[in-house]
């Protein structure tokens, strides 16, 4: 999880239109799980797992801060078992504010039925939601 979890988020300088230095500062850390029961479909899973993270929280940091929902840079990590049948752009979808990336990686869990005829998938989701800051 060294990708949620290092400061380099926080530390990457971006420039505005107006020339002014800003800063994308980490705001809030989500965390999710998601689960596929019978399908092993590791793109439902995985829009569970984020939906899971961003479902408990209603996030007022933006307007607080004199910004738009809109302006939140959301960086998705889902860690599930065969992370290149992912659909990022579906998991995408599943963002109602901001604008940001999807990066998925070998994790969560298989657990195969007693037949060895389906299994269920399990992801795990971590949000992260900056804003640039002045």
């Amino acid at each position: 999880m060294k990708n949620c979890l290092t400061s380099d988020l926080s530390e990457m300088f971006l420039r505005s239109r107006w020339g002014v230095t800003m800063t994308k500062k980490r705001m809030v850390l989500e965390i999710g799980m998601g689960t596929d029961i019978r399908g092993a479909d590791p793109t439902k899973a995985a829009c569970r797992a984020l939906r899971d993270a961003l479902w408990h929280n209603s996030l007022s940091i933006a307007p607080a801060l004199g910004q738009s929902l809109d302006a939140m840079i959301v960086d998705v990590h889902i860690g599930v078992p065969r992370p290149e049948l992912v659909d990022k752009s579906q998991v995408m979808a599943v963002l109602p504010h901001g604008s940001g990336s999807v990066t998925v990686v070998e994790g969560g869990l298989e657990i195969h039925n007693d037949e060895g005829t389906n299994s269920t998938l399990i992801a795990n989701a971590c949000v992260v939601v900056s804003l640039d800051i002045a």
